[in-house]
This record gives structure tokens, C-alpha cells and sequence, in this order.
């Protein structure tokens, strides 16, 4: 995926032109990068607002976690569709490299900020979380075996 937004964004700066056209074959090229990215996304990022709120909320709120977040997810989505055009218009090619960036970004996050809960039961999530380097600031956990509490 960062790989084709950058080719994305690097044959548009070079190729696009002062007047917004780019040759046949270029055009498919571009087509095509852009199709790898959005087969990219459906293989990797596009399934993780789905799945990761599913494993990590904990059993007494992942309802309304799963909620919260796919109502975040489609108003950034349309977000992002509504604004698109806009921002390419204003960006030009700059606007694949931005996205890249975040690529980069929410790849840096997942690394280092998100435990891999794979094999795990979900009634042990909690204590994964609050053995995390970063997130056990956040997690309270009782110490007579009784339900933690995240402290917002």
C-alpha cells in the first residue's frame, strides 16, 4: 500500500503538468497503483475497525465499543470521500504522500501500540492490556480478582 501511494504520488508530481493531464499509458498506470492500494486496504487496514474492537473491548462495554467505532469509521470515511476532490484539487500529488504518511503513522501505532491478542482468550484481554508498557497507566486492576475499570 505505501509503496503504491508513493508511486501514485511521485508519477502525478512528475507527470501531471500544468494543465492536469496525464498520457493513456500513464493513466493506466495510475489506475492500476491504485487498485493495488485498494486491494492493499481490503486485505490489511480495511478489516481491522472491525476486528480489533471486537478483541479488545472488554465483554461488559464491546457492544457499545463496537458502536462507538464504527460510527467513527463511517464518518471518517465519508469524511474522507466528501473531501477527496477537494483536497486533490488543492494538493495535487501531495495528497498521496499524505496519505502515506499516515500509512506509516498507523503502522508505527500498531507496532508499538497495539498487544497482538492472537491465541488469547477474551476474558484475559484485560490483563494483556494492563502488562503493556504503555497502556497499563490506564488499567486499573482490582486486586482481589474483581473486574478492572479503565480510568479515562
Amino acid at each position: 500500500m505505501l509503496v503504491s501511494q508513493l508511486m501514485i504520488g511521485g508519477i502525478m508530481a512528475t507527470q501531471l503538468g500544468d494543465h492536469g493531464q496525464v498520457s493513456k499509458t500513464c493513466a493506466l498506470v495510475l489506475i492500476f497503483l491504485i487498485a493495488v492500494y485498494v486491494a492493499g486496504f481490503a486485505w490489511s487496514w480495511g478489516p481491522l475497525g472491525w476486528l480489533v474492537p471486537s478483541e479488545v473491548f472488554p465483554l461488559e462495554v464491546r457492544s457499545a465499543g463496537q458502536s462507538i467505532t464504527v460510527a467513527v469509521n463511517f464518518l471518517m470515511t465519508t469524511a474522507v470521500a466528501q473531501l477527496f476532490l477537494a483536497t486533490l484539487c488543492r494538493m495535487r500529488a501531495g495528497i498521496f504522500f499524505f496519505f502515506a504518511a499516515w500509512l506509516v503513522a498507523m503502522t508505527a501505532f500498531v507496532y508499538l501500540l497495539l498487544p497482538e491478542t492472537k491465541g488469547l482468550p477474551i476474558e484475559q484481554v484485560r490483563r494483556l492490556w494492563a502488562q503493556h508498557w504503555f497502556w497499563r497507566r490506564f488499567v486499573d486492576t482490582a486486586s482481589n480478582g474483581e473486574q478492572a475499570k479503565l480510568d479515562c
